[in-house]
């Protein structure tokens, strides 16, 4: 399994996008293995139509995504944004392995 956790809107962006610059994004698109995405960022980076479409087009192509969950954010708020957490993107790795 390819994970790719704290995803962040830029790095969800450029997964969608395709862009290989950095070693993340370049072994994202390289990677025949099953991929997994845990985002994590502010809920209105989240719900923004853009990120939603990076999303969704991910997902269109095979990507898992793990979260994000609601919870308690990096700048204090509550919402929707939180990175899932380690047990939960585990257990995902795991159904990805088939283990």
């Amino acid at each position: 399994v390819y994970l790719v956790a704290p995803a962040s809107a830029n790095t969800v962006a450029k997964l969608a996008a395709g862009i290989a610059d950095s070693m993340v994004t370049t072994s994202f698109l390289a990677c025949s293995a099953p991929r997994l995405v845990a985002p994590a960022m502010n809920d209105r980076m989240w719900a923004h139509p853009a990120t939603q479409a990076n999303a969704e087009m991910l997902q269109q192509r095979g990507v898992e995504f793990a979260g994000p969950v609601e919870g308690e954010l990096a700048e204090g708020g509550q919402g929707v944004g939180r990175m899932a957490e380690p047990e939960e993107i585990f257990e995902r790795c795991e159904e990805l392995l088939g283990a």
